[in-house]
């Protein structure tokens, strides 16, 4: 795993760690809009990095990475954590460590829970290739769904895919499917979906409630898996400043 820093070192901190299938640079127009405000580590997960081939170990070592590197360099602290999707999930069980203390932290869409055994497999290798798909026809999609949202996702895909291939998609899926989220600590904890996922985001925060009743649950009208952050960046900065406690510039 490698760290990828942004902005203003003697600001409050904010981690960032992206979904499966995609890297750091997922966060780029984010980054662009908060490094006045914080000091951003970007997370580069593995078999997600680019540039090197790297392979995708299991979420239980992702967080253990991430918990090591903010002990060494940032005295065991975030001011501000947000996760995507798989980074939702890794951030979920650095929360569940209990290793760390965030401040404020925010899980968006993360998978909490565990997929049925027999699903698993058949899920796992239908996603791998989604993303292969998403790699090799990226001009086919667009011109299927004409959205900047799928225009987005299909672009990041492509740009991971050579350093991690199907391997990190389908270890991926099956880490982030076959574990469950037991414990949660934090002082401030969020979680976000939109209304386009709820059928797979409901259960989550039901299990993450029963938890953590203190949980602050954000739904967002229209949005699909991990839209709110590609198609609104600004509103994004907003809510990550407000959790924060800071004032969003207009």
């Amino acid at each position: 795993m490698n760290f990828q820093l942004f902005g203003n070192k003697t600001a409050p901190t904010l981690l960032l760690i992206p979904g499966l299938g995609v890297s750091y640079e997922i966060f780029l127009p984010l980054i662009r809009l908060t490094e006045d405000r914080f000091r951003i580590i970007a997370a580069e997960v593995d078999g997600f990095t680019l540039g090197r081939q790297t392979r995708f170990t299991s979420v239980d070592d992702q967080a253990a990475q991430v918990i090591a590197y903010v002990k060494e360099h940032y005295g065991g602290h975030l001011d501000c954590a947000y996760g995507l999707s798989l980074g939702g999930k890794i951030l979920s069980r650095i929360l569940e460590r209990n290793e760390l203390t965030i401040d404020h932290a925010i899980m968006d869409a993360a998978p909490l829970l565990p997929l049925p055994r027999w699903l698993v497999n058949p899920l796992r290798y239908y996603q791998a290739a989604n993303v292969w798909t998403c790699y090799h026809w990226t001009g086919f999609w667009k011109a299927v769904f004409r959205s900047h949202y799928f225009d987005v996702l299909l672009d990041e895909c492509k740009k991971a895919w050579p350093w991690g291939g199907s391997r990190a998609v389908v270890d991926g899926y099956k880490s982030v499917y076959t574990n469950r989220l037991n414990a949660i600590h934090g002082a401030d904890i969020h979680f976000w979906y939109g209304t386009k996922e709820a059928f797979v985001a409901k259960p989550q925060v039901r299990h993450l409630l029963s938890l953590c009743p203190e949980a602050h649950i954000e739904v967002f009208p229209g949005m699909n898996h991990g839209q709110l952050l590609i198609d609104h960046p600004e509103e994004v900065a907003k809510r990550i400043m407000e959790a924060s406690g800071m004032k969003s510039r207009r």
